[in-house]
């Protein structure tokens, strides 16, 4: 007998594996399509996300938390500037027990995965199958936005982002540290744990510096690291294989539709992750926004009358004006500071630390960004 099913998820990611378990607690029929994984042709995967508390509730609702060495959580971060400017948020002065977490990609895929054998709602097929409702999670480069003649209107940054892990000679002491150099922004993200010696790294260079940095020795590597941190952690070892991609501001101008006559399946449609959107890593706030896809969406089809199709336009055209509107705030605050930062030294330099070190004074409006941030999904 076929299977019938009520939605077609193409791409199993770690927003897509999301959405399909959101959508099985509501008793519906998912096919779940993987789709082709980007690190795949770069060997081991480095990526680590920054999660905040609303991804943190969603991830565990679901019992899909990664466990404690492979969370770990930030209990403070540090933002320098290049000429002396700085920001410091602490989570025992916002009365929380994390500012966020810091996320190994592949525990959390592992778990997802695994909680995705156990569900019978869903199904994982090998190619798309007819449903009253396809979600694009496809990433970024997603063929099947195309497929649906959807203009993906990309504003690309002169910067790379390179991602790797590094081993420290200092505990990290579960502080996220954030520097605006004058060639680029570093992050360290801690991991393993709240003892954990390791960092995940986002090196946002221009681009003209990528191929140089790659070409280096992992120890001159290291090497360049350590001295544009600072020595913040003490000596730095290189403990994994380097990853790089462009940077880009994206956003999808429509977010749902009819598929065209000719498609494998014409009914209803809907983006949702980077397929719908990108954003600058510096924030750390895509796969936030991604899963805020997920959840929005899911809750669209909780609250629909029963009459009514997981494919109405009317739901579906809800959900893109509340995504859109938490795109917006973020994609602002990301692609302001990437334009400030990004500016010659000189005057800009002096403006860009200067307004550092005025909202580390600012008080409560350091604390209402800081909440802000937490809580943006």
């Amino acid at each position: 007998m076929v299977q019938a099913f009520d939605l077609c998820i193409r791409g199993a990611g770690i927003v897509g594996s999301t959405l399909a378990l959101l959508l099985a607690r509501e008793q519906l029929r998912v096919a779940l399509v993987p789709g082709p994984d980007p690190q795949d042709a770069a060997g081991a995967d480095v990526r680590a996300y920054a999660l905040n508390r609303a991804s943190a509730e969603l991830l565990q609702s679901l019992r899909c938390w990664p466990d404690a060495g492979q969370a770990t959580a930030v209990r403070r971060m540090q933002v320098l500037g290049d000429q002396g400017g700085g920001v410091h948020f602490d989570a025992a002065t916002q009365a929380v027990d994390a500012l966020a977490w810091i996320v190994d990609v592949p525990a959390l895929q592992a778990r997802l995965a695994e909680a995705l054998r156990f569900q019978p709602q869903v199904e994982v097929v090998a190619a798309p199958v007819s449903a009253a409702l396809t979600v694009v999670c496809e990433g970024r480069s997603s063929s099947t936005r195309a497929e649906f003649g959807v203009d993906f209107e990309r504003t690309p940054y002169a910067q790379h982002a390179i991602a790797t892990r590094l081993h420290c000679a200092q505990p990290h002491g579960q502080v996220a540290r954030q520097w605006f150099l004058p060639h680029g922004i570093l992050a360290f993200l801690p991991l393993d744990g709240p003892l954990g010696h390791s960092v995940a790294v986002v090196w946002s260079v221009a681009q003209e510096l990528v191929a140089p940095l790659l070409a280096l020795a992992p120890e001159a590597f290291a090497q360049e690291l350590q001295s544009a941190s600072r020595s913040a952690l003490g000596a730095l070892t290189l403990c994994a294989p380097r990853a790089a991609w462009p940077l880009q501001l994206a956003r999808a101008h429509r977010w749902c539709g009819a598929g065209p006559a000719q498609a494998r399946n014409p009914r209803g449609w809907v983006l949702a992750g980077d397929a719908a959107h990108t954003v600058h890593p510096l924030t750390g706030q895509g796969l936030n926004l991604g899963l805020g896809d997920a959840r929005a969406l899911a809750h669209a089809l909780r609250q629909r009358d029963g009459w009514r199709s997981v494919a109405d336009p009317r739901l579906l055209r809800r959900y893109e004006r509340e995504r859109k509107a938490a795109l917006f705030a973020v994609a602002l605050a990301s692609d302001g500071l990437q334009q400030l930062f990004s500016r010659p030294q000189g005057l800009w330099q002096a403006v860009r630390n200067g307004a550092m070190a005025g909202f580390e004074r600012s008080g409560p409006l350091k604390k209402f960004v800081a909440r802000q941030a937490m809580a943006w999904h």
